[in-house]
């Protein structure tokens, strides 16, 4: 997520709205049992997803999730498991780089696949790292950028052109190799959606990692259920359509986490 809040943001920036469907109570980390609702896509038997929305530099908070996680796995085994990371792992939390060191390793519970995905927020990095693009640069530090910078140990006064150097090149490596979306049964995950009219086939980069409308307030069956990230709400949103997993981490929200199997779906935060 990035910019000015939205028209009817709360303080924090973060949306109330309405869903179709009634949502089951987001459960606290560690719970010991998820509540359960109807989704609006089907999984086949024996899959389970585990998505998690937009982690903005909140190490502690990922971190939970990921217990709560290997709590469910040891309760409730599955024969084919899915964690999927939705992008914007950094800026505006406190620790971006602690973030990406923790992805970049395989997670402690077993798993069939891990999909980490694009955000906005590591393609704008990656233009001003990588590229040394003054402009992004300048867009990336209003956006959250400066608290990465510091997680690194780089002072703003850094010239840009030193950057790529001080940063661990690890680091570099897991942003420059992100998806831009994964496909599973009846469900497409991206980081912010995708425009209305467009073939799946035919998905525009800027769209996956930048759009919020007229995405966000389309009705259309687009192919696929979207899960996704990048607008900030305040809780999860599900809708016949697309279901929104940001809950404002990094801007003082919750880290939201979305279990997908069969025909249910249930959501956790820390």
């Amino acid at each position: 997520m990035s910019g000015t809040a939205p028209p009817g943001a709360s303080p924090l920036g973060l949306r109330p709205q309405a869903s179709d469907r009634t949502l089951p109570p987001l459960s606290k980390p560690m719970a010991r049992q998820l509540h359960f609702v109807e989704a609006p896509g089907q999984l086949a038997a024996g899959r389970r997803v585990y998505v998690i929305g937009d982690i903005h530099g909140c190490l502690e908070r990922v971190s939970l999730i990921h217990r709560q996680i290997a709590v469910d796995l040891r309760q409730r085994p599955a024969a084919d498991v899915t964690l999927i990371h939705l992008g914007d792992y950094i800026d505006r939390g406190p620790d971006s780089a602690g973030v990406l060191s923790f992805l970049a390793r395989p997670p402690v519970f077993p798993v069939t696949r891990v999909i980490n995905l694009m955000g906005n927020h590591e393609e704008m990095a990656l233009q001003a790292i990588a590229f040394g693009d003054e402009r992004q640069a300048a867009n990336w530090i209003a956006n959250g950028g400066a608290a990465a910078l510091a997680s690194w140990g780089i002072p703003r006064e850094t010239p840009i052109q030193d950057w790529p150097e001080l940063l661990p090149r690890e680091h570099l490596r897991f942003m420059s190799r992100l998806s831009l979306h994964y496909r599973v049964d009846e469900y497409l995950f991206a980081h912010a959606g995708i425009r209305p009219g467009t073939s799946l086939e035919h998905l525009s980069r800027r769209d996956l990692l930048w759009i919020r409308e007229p995405f966000l307030s389309s009705p259309e069956l687009f192919g696929a259920i979207i899960v996704h990230g990048h607008t900030p709400f305040l809780d999860p949103v599900l809708r016949a359509n697309r279901i929104g997993i940001d809950t404002g981490a990094g801007r003082g929200g919750r880290l939201t986490c979305a279990v997908l199997e069969e025909n249910q779906v249930a959501f956790f935060a820390a």
